[in-house]
């Protein structure tokens, strides 16, 4: 059987536990389903100006760090995977000297772009021909002639709108099942009329956050707000009705007999604990989820990475 290939979210907050997690693949490969391997690792290093789909505006990697990463992750046989999805942006974005820094540091012939914007596009293929794209799910192509065409251009893969996960008729028809990549835990609500909004809002308060870096604190401008009753409260528990939600059983036994063998976890920013139940909901046998979901909460304890207080001692009378 083919394999189930998943790309796990984060280059920077899940950086930790996505290197254990590829560490407890390779040592403990009896607690993984038969079929799995890690495809990619995908997000950004914040605060990149071409980032799109998730916000981090408090943060900013320094360049030791991410060399670091992009080294740690590519010596596990595992690509880096730029989510460049930002659609507003421009031709004087194109110089961005951070992140045009991180793209040559990931210029070795093995890492990938998830890209949107036909400017950044061109101006990528043209400058780093070295990576490998992909189309991302943000241009929300919803038929299927459409889909097609988008596939064959030359693109590695092309993620799947989440409105049409699990529409097996028209699944059918994906003329090259093994270019889709699909989001199998979206916390969206099916077919939310703000989606484009949302990432329109990301980029626009990405913006803001990195022109307020350079302005005094009385000149800085306001993050212009946002709130999703779905996306803020939503875990992998509370979204398994949704008909959009691919559940972990019909990876392996619809998806890939259909030669669909690319999955993609949502989480750049998500919580770490609903993250961990993701994952071993995916990817771990049923007998090894307690196993595993204790080995990696520890080990990431002692890493640091989790905090757990102790009492601290007090005198009685």
């Amino acid at each position: 059987m083919a394999k189930a290939r998943f790309h796990l979210p984060g280059l920077r907050y899940n950086y930790p536990l996505n290197m254990f997690w590829m560490n407890m693949l390779k040592q403990y490969p009896q607690y993984f389903y038969d079929d799995v391997e890690i495809g990619s690792c995908f997000g950004e290093f914040p605060l990149s100006l071409w980032n799109g789909g998730r916000l981090a505006i408090h943060d900013q990697c320094d360049a030791g760090f991410i060399k670091s990463v992009v080294k740690n992750i590519n010596s596990m046989g595992v690509p880096v995977r730029y989510t460049y999805t930002n659609p507003l942006i421009t031709e004087e974005d194109l110089d961005d000297p951070y992140c045009n820094f991180c793209m040559q540091v990931a210029d070795n012939g093995m890492n990938e772009v998830m890209i949107f914007s036909p400017i950044l596009e061109k101006y990528l293929r043209e400058k780093y021909p070295s990576f490998a794209f992909n189309s991302s799910t943000c241009k929300e192509i919803k038929d299927i002639d459409t889909l097609n065409e988008e596939i064959a251009k030359p693109y590695k893969y092309v993620v799947l709108d989440y409105n049409l996960n699990n529409q097996w008729d028209l699944l059918k028809k994906v003329e090259h099942p093994e270019k889709l990549e699909v989001l199998v835990n979206t916390l969206c609500e099916p077919a939310c009329p703000r989606r484009g909004k949302h990432y329109e809002n990301v980029s626009k308060n990405q913006r803001i956050a990195l022109a307020n870096r350079n302005l005094p604190k009385e000149k800085q401008i306001p993050i212009i707000p946002w709130y999703c009753e779905y996306g803020d409260k939503n875990c992998i528990h509370s979204i398994m009705d949704y008909p959009t939600v691919i559940k972990p059983q019909d990876v392996y036994e619809k998806y890939i007999p259909m030669g669909i063998t690319n999955f993609k976890i949502e989480g750049r920013t998500a919580n770490l604990f609903s993250l961990i139940d993701t994952y071993c909901m995916y990817m771990i046998k049923p007998e090894y989820m307690g196993t595993a979901r204790l080995l990696i909460i520890n080990n990431l304890t002692n890493m640091g990475v989790i905090s757990v207080n102790k009492p601290k001692p007090s005198h009685w009378p």
